[in-house]
Order: C-alpha cells, then structure tokens, then sequence
C-alpha cells in the first residue's frame, strides 16, 4: 500500500543512554556478580588472569631496571587492561542473556567495533603519553643529577623528607588516572553491548561517575585495593583479580546506563 502523498515512512529512534542513580553499595553488589561469572567460566576466565600477570611482571621487571619508566609502563597497562579485559564483559553479557559462552567468541569480540574502539584507543593514547612525559619530568626535577636506581627510587618514597616528590608525583599520576577511569569506566562495555560511537560512549562514563560520585569513588578504591593486594608479593594474585574485576565492571555498567529508546 503506498504512503499518502507528503506522509514519509517513519525510521526507528535510535536508543538513547541514560545514566542510573547508583547506591553506595553497588560495586559490593558488582563484585558478587562477577565472582559468578568468574566461578562459572574459570577456563576463559584463567587465560584473561594470565594475560593480566603477564602485565604485572612487566611492570615489577621495569621498576628493578628502569625505575623513571614505572609511570608511564603502568599508564600503557591501563589503556591495554580495559581492551584486553573486552572478552570478559562478552562472557558476562553472554550469561546474562542466556546465550552460548565460546573462549573464541571473547577473542573476536572486538572485530565489530573497531570505528568506535579505534578513536577510543586514541584519546586514551594520548592520555597515556602526556602521562608519561608528566612522569618524567617530575622525575627530572626532583633527581637533577641523573635518573634514579630502584634503591634511591624506594629510599625517595620512604624517606619523610622526600615528602614533596612523593606528593607531586601521586597527584600526578592521580590526575592522569582520574581521567582514564573517567573515561573508560562503562565506555568499553557500552561500545560492546550497543555498538555506540566512542564520543558518546565516553560522555556518558563522564556523566556516570559525576552524578554517582560518591558510588564511582567506592568503586575506584576497590579497583585499586583489590589489584594492590592481589600484586603483593609475587603478583599471582591478578590471576583472579584482573578477570574478577573485569566481570564485575560489566556489571557496572548495566547498573549505570539504562537505554531510552
């Protein structure tokens, strides 16, 4: 049947995100999540855990060698944890909507989102060399005889005169790593569950975490405490921590972004 004359066929709405009020408790809620994911896939869940160990040994063999380097490897370890940890947001996804759970489906996961995740990759690239060079130059101002050994490195932080280099250089590195968490929080997961462009998907993390800050702090200092503990001592402990955490920020992200069509 043709349409009228001046009537056009109407197009699909495409969704639209919107960010959920999150209670304080959530990230409790999201641990307990993924740690079902995790029990219920341990074979995928072991190769992620290796991959992120992998990374932890880098980091430790980079501080024995090259301690003004430190920084800037755990920066690049933090733009490649979220990509890497992609394959456990699509198991977690595959389980919440009851579909078949493949070790090779976590692999491709990506292959359908390389626009978005392409441009992603490059903000948060350029985050990471400005962060980086920031290092370094802290670095240079403080150790103006040349850069240091681990052992003056270890003496510098805990010595309570160096109190000034330690302060600078965790705000430093906090600033950088605020605005990566920022960024990247729910924005990977979204890109995989919608296909979403990487502009929108990193407003909305923006947004989730400045409208449930209190919630996202909670969560941050979880992260970090939990991937702390896990690198103490020999860091055999991400073998559990890295896929746990990547389970469970899948789980943020549901509670985070609601989709208005």
């Amino acid at each position: 049947m043709e349409n009228p004359a001046g009537i056009q066929a109407s197009k699909p709405v495409p969704a639209l995100p919107r960010v959920r009020r999150i209670g304080l408790a959530a990230p409790l809620r999201w641990l307990a999540l993924g740690a079902r994911d995790l029990v219920a896939n341990p074979g995928i869940s072991a190769f992620y855990g290796i991959a992120f160990c992998a990374m932890a040994a880098c980091i430790a063999s980079i501080f024995r060698h090259s301690p003004e380097y430190t920084m800037t490897f755990v920066s690049g370890c933090l733009l490649v944890g979220p990509f890497l940890a992609m394959g456990l947001y699509d198991v977690s996804r595959r389980r919440e909507q009851g579909l078949p759970v493949a070790f090779g489906d976590s692999l491709t996961c990506w292959d359908k989102h390389l626009g978005s995740m392409g441009l992603l990759v490059l903000v948060l690239t350029i985050l990471e060399l400005l962060w980086g060079r920031a290092s370094l130059v802290v670095f240079a101002v403080f150790f103006n005889t040349g850069m240091p050994s681990t052992a003056s490195v270890l003496e510098a932080v805990f010595n309570p005169r160096n109190w000034e280099f330690l302060a600078v250089y965790v705000a430093v590195g906090g600033v950088f790593a605020g605005l990566v968490f920022c960024t990247t929080v729910v924005a990977i997961p979204m890109i995989l569950d919608r296909d979403t462009d990487a502009i929108t998907a990193g407003l909305t993390s923006f947004r989730v975490v400045l409208e449930n800050l209190a919630a996202m702090l909670f969560w941050g200092a979880l992260v970090v405490a939990l991937t702390l503990l896990a690198l103490w001592p020999w860091t055999l402990g991400i073998l559990v921590a890295g896929p746990w955490l990547g389970h469970a920020t899948w789980h943020a992200y549901r509670d985070a972004v609601a989709w208005d069509s």
